[in-house]
């Protein structure tokens, strides 16, 4: 992936730097290396402080023929020989830095990965080393598996040790500044996103969205895996940032085959239910897609959609729709919205009034059933209707709870909240509309003639 790459470049380059800044001590019959000069238009590098110096010639020559090993299989055989040979040298860090870079570069990663952990032996700090840890067990963490809680909290670990490390560091003799800002960058980049990304899978929203935004902000060129996470920490969190949609759109542009749209689907969705509609989707993702910065512009925002409180909403329905032409679930969200001048409108209108309705079963038997007349409470399986029956319902006309049972019944009184219809003098109704029959019919047998006598 992309930002394995980084991580190989710059633990190669790592290595570059420590050995052009290096000061040896001659053995004995052999001049010392000499640096590299700076290439045309290039300032001369600063004055190097003291380097640690090899005086054994015969440690020195087994560390430059290590190092100069082009094969990297080579160039790691000759570093643990070196390493076993002299574990005390004082070129032990640098070597196992290199060592790091030569199992990576031959794509041994356990061998890179318990290199790096050798390297933190020397060297807790190191940078290089923890930024490879973070990011290896954030990407095992993203496959998933057993381990995968595990790696969530290596991954962690190693980002936030990271974090401190290079909030302590100073630039290396012999670095730029702008390279070592861009070297400081990409490693902040990596340590945020693994911390970001163990914050996301507990849903730590705030945190992973501060930690995605910083590794978003100091990456050269943000990459889909830290600014979809971005996005979903945005649009997963309460309240939701509308700045998610504008990354989402800024990560589909990264994604390639089916995860595009998916993306953008995900975004369309989300916009939809903050926004209360569609209507400006399409004008952010042409105008996302169209901008050079991966960051919203200054004042981006999206209206939210607020819904219409219960009490302007029941002044709304008695104002459009007479209360014999309502539903049972607009009576219910008009006489329990707490408007007390729409509630007597409909519930003057209703009351002792005999009406026909369909509702779910609950429980009961006999003459007392509690229903469910509303969408809402037939999903929740709550009872908003309380009905005694005129006459005792016979078992075999009992419907099963569950079962949508139409019946007719007089409005008798109310409750408003948690709402509960009472209604009284109720019959079932067949399914064209016409009373049950709740007692068994009178069998009447013709009379027996008597036998004619013999």
């Amino acid at each position: 992936m992309k930002k394995s790459l980084v991580i190989m470049l710059l633990v190669l380059a790592s290595g570059a730097l420590v050995l052009e800044g290096m000061a040896f001590a001659a053995p004995v019959g052999q001049a010392a290396p000499a640096g590299q000069a700076p290439a045309a238009g290039q300032a001369p590098a600063p004055t190097q402080k003291a380097r640690p110096e090899i005086k054994d010639p015969a440690e020195y020559n087994a560390y430059v023929n290590a190092v100069q090993q082009k094969d990297p299989k080579a160039k790691a055989q000759a570093l643990e020989a070196f390493l076993q040979t002299y574990p005390n040298s004082v070129m032990k860090q640098d070597a196992t830095e290199q060592l790091m870079a030569a199992y990576q570069q031959a794509g041994d990663m356990q061998k890179t990965l318990d290199a790096a952990n050798r390297v933190l032996q020397v060297d807790p700090n190191n940078v290089r080393a923890l930024a490879l840890l973070a990011y290896n067990y954030r990407m095992a963490a993203a496959q998933g598996g057993p381990q995968m809680q595990q790696n969530l909290q290596s991954a962690e670990k190693y980002g936030q040790q990271g974090l401190q490390a290079l909030h302590n560091m100073s630039k290396p003799d012999g670095m730029s500044d702008a390279d070592f800002t861009k070297f400081h960058n990409e490693l902040t980049a990596i340590f945020d996103g693994a911390v970001g990304f163990a914050a996301l899978q507990r849903k730590d929203y705030d945190s992973a969205r501060k930690n995605f935004g910083e590794a978003v902000a100091n990456e050269s060129q943000p990459t889909i895996n830290d600014l979809f996470p971005l996005a979903t920490a945005d649009l997963e969190a309460k309240p939701l940032n509308p700045e998610g949609f504008w990354y989402a759109v800024k990560a589909a542009q990264l994604a390639s085959g089916p995860g595009q749209q998916q993306i953008l689907d995900y975004g369309r969705k989300k916009y939809i239910r903050y926004h209360g509609s569609e209507e400006g989707w399409a004008d952010l993702v042409k105008n996302a897609q169209g901008a050079t910065s991966v960051t919203p512009p200054a004042g981006f925002t999206v209206t939210e959609y607020k819904p219409p409180s219960p009490a302007d909403q029941a002044a709304e329905l008695v104002k459009n729709k007479q209360p014999k032409d309502m539903s049972f679930a607009e009576w219910q969200l008009v006489l329990s919205s707490g408007n007390q001048q729409a509630a007597d409108t409909v519930w003057n209108a209703i009351k002792d009034k005999r009406v026909a309705l369909a509702a779910n079963v609950i429980s009961g038997q006999g003459s007392r059933f509690m229903l469910a007349g509303s969408e809402d409470d037939i999903d929740a399986k709550k009872p908003d209707i309380d009905l005694t029956m005129e006459k005792p319902v016979p078992a075999k006309l009992t419907p099963a709870p569950g079962t949508l049972t139409q019946f007719q019944a007089t409005v008798a009184s109310f409750t408003p909240n948690p709402f509960m219809l009472t209604m009284t003098d109720g019959v079932l109704l067949d399914k064209n509309g016409k009373p049950l029959t709740t007692t068994a019919p009178t069998t009447r047998h013709a009379p027996a003639k008597k036998r004619p006598a013999q």
